[in-house]
């Protein structure tokens, strides 16, 4: 297994373990992504980045491993395959911003 593949199956024994699938349907794991990214822009919000991060760097860990931790049980859930979406958004990406602008 890859290492996002063993991340993705450990996220998934947790949730399972709890009995939590229940609530981590597509709908709710999206709604969930939104709300942990508004908790990190908290973590910013009227600093400079060195202040942001002098004052809540341990939080910002925190909500970024959360976003993470949603957006993997959603791609597992979806049967997306991390790797390969990330590599075609990176692909089109190229081809709207090349480097020449």
């Amino acid at each position: 297994m890859t290492e996002i593949k063993d991340l993705i199956h450990s996220i998934n024994q947790f949730r399972d373990d709890r009995n939590w699938r229940q609530y981590h349907n597509p709908k709710d794991l999206a709604i969930s992504i939104s709300i942990e990214a508004a908790e990190l822009l908290e973590d910013f919000q009227w600093k400079s980045n060195e202040e942001a991060l002098e004052a809540n760097e341990e939080n910002i860990k925190e909500e970024i491993a959360d976003i993470l931790i949603y957006s993997l049980m959603l791609c597992s859930d979806l049967n997306l395959h991390v790797k390969e979406i990330i590599e075609e958004k990176l692909l089109k990406n190229g081809q709207k911003y090349p480097i020449e602008k």
